[in-house]
């Protein structure tokens, strides 16, 4: 049986990657909208453009920078997602969770996925660090759709544990420790660019869910597919549509991100040693 397409594009950009470093990461990071500045702590030893990469799809959003960093952080080996692309930009979802398919391929069997998101509680003040239990997609389209890939997964995979438990508890304890204050709850994903409006995140509320925002949920469904441990954190950066009367812009996100910055970057850097 001929290799399908998509896992053919994978192939390739490992290709490209491997004839520049052959570094094996343990875990994959990928920083979400204004939370970049960890990527600063990380003891670099080599750095791709993925503009570098042929075919790999490149962010065209403010904020996210698009670029893979290798290196170690608390003598762990990490891959680093500087910037991500999102379905709202064009893409399809096949190459919005490429780059995730790409470093388990490279060898992360571990995958912390982080995002700034708007909370759906009105006493969550932005600049709240929320862990990720679970999340709803029931508005967006699937990555897996179309012919599965065999070589990385099942046909019908199960998400009842996307968010694994083992490392889920490593956040709590680490936050715990160092004294950082985290919620927890449940992410919803709208494709966007638009903020949602007051009557979905009314629905939202009503279905369970205590964030939203527009990535993460795509990357969190092919990684459990190929079989990466996933867990994950978002960074409440704005109130959504509804909660206050203040209205959204990009530039609430980056300001809020900036005030949880410290204690991001400890709490990442806390549970990537402890892994």
């Amino acid at each position: 049986m001929s290799m399908s397409k998509e896992y053919e594009k994978l192939q390739d950009c490992l290709s490209s990657v491997r004839n520049l470093t052959d570094f094996k990461p343990e875990t994959g990071v990928v920083l979400g909208s204004g939370l970049g500045d960890f990527a600063d702590g990380i003891d670099v030893e080599w750095e791709i453009d993925y503009s570098s990469i042929p075919g790999f799809p490149v962010s065209t959003v403010k904020g996210h920078s698009g670029k893979f960093i290798f290196g170690t952080v608390g003598g762990k080996r990490i891959v680093c997602m500087k910037g991500r692309v999102h379905f709202y930009e064009g893409y399809p979802i096949s190459d919005v969770v490429l780059p995730i398919r790409l470093m388990g391929l490279m060898g992360a069997d571990k995958l912390i996925l982080t995002n700034a998101a708007g909370g759906l509680h009105p006493e969550w003040e932005p600049g709240t660090l929320m862990l990720i239990t679970d999340h709803i997609s029931a508005f967006a389209r699937n990555p897996l759709i179309g012919p599965n890939i065999e070589e990385l997964g099942t046909r019908f995979p199960d998400m009842s544990d996307v968010y694994k438990k083992d490392l889920s508890d490593i956040i709590r304890s680490v936050a715990a420790r160092e004294g950082i204050a985290l919620k927890e709850g449940v992410y919803s994903y709208m494709t966007g660019p638009s903020y949602e409006t007051p009557a979905e995140i009314r629905a939202l509320r009503t279905l369970g869910a205590d964030a939203v925002g527009m990535s993460t949920v795509p990357e969190a469904i092919a990684a459990n597919h190929m079989g990466t441990g996933v867990c994950g954190i978002s960074c409440i950066t704005n109130y959504a549509a509804g909660i206050s009367d203040q209205p959204l812009g990009h530039e609430e996100v980056q300001q809020a991100a900036d005030k949880v910055s410290a204690d991001f970057k400890k709490l990442i850097a806390g549970v990537i040693a402890a892994m």
